[in-house]
């Protein structure tokens, strides 16, 4: 009799290679969950409480309802060495989902209008809603644009 291994509740164990989005500054030369310690004292001092408590407890990013303002003060509440604010906060961009309001003929421009850098803009065409373009040269992945989007169409992703 041969047993089947039900891999998904392997990966209950599994701490590395998360999807999940880390705080900025998070140093890139370390495995995040092999350093944090799950103290809470980034989720405690985030100013828009976007750090919330993730998978295992580790700290992991949510622009559910706000945005990140890189204010540091996740990096510099801390007691580990998890953070490096000499290096880029992180490497994520906004990227819009195919239920974006627009693709279905709505006008809608609630994103571009959240984003401070002006990273969203839409193009004008003849007949069909304007429709969006991101810069990813622009674009912090604050995630302003996130919140507001009616149809939850603004992922924030690694690039």
């Amino acid at each position: 009799m041969t047993q089947s291994i039900n891999n998904s509740r392997r990966n209950l164990f599994s701490r590395r290679k998360s999807l999940a989005i880390r705080p900025p500054w998070v140093r890139e030369d370390i495995e995040f969950t092999n350093v944090c310690t799950r103290c809470s004292a980034c989720i405690n001092a985030c100013e828009t409480q976007i750090i919330v408590k993730g998978d295992g407890g580790f700290p992991e990013i949510s622009f559910n309802n706000s945005e990140c303002t890189f204010c540091t003060l996740c990096a510099k509440h801390c007691p580990e060495d998890i953070f490096d604010l000499t290096q880029t906060a992180w490497h994520i961009k906004a990227q819009i989902q195919e239920n974006c309001l627009t693709y279905q003929g709505i006008w809608c421009q609630s994103c571009k209008d959240a984003c401070e850098p002006r990273a969203i803009n839409f193009t004008l065409s003849v007949g069909k809603a304007p429709s969006p373009t991101i810069n990813l040269e622009q674009c912090t992945g604050c995630g302003a644009c996130v919140a507001p989007c009616p149809s939850q169409a603004i992922a924030i992703k690694s690039e």
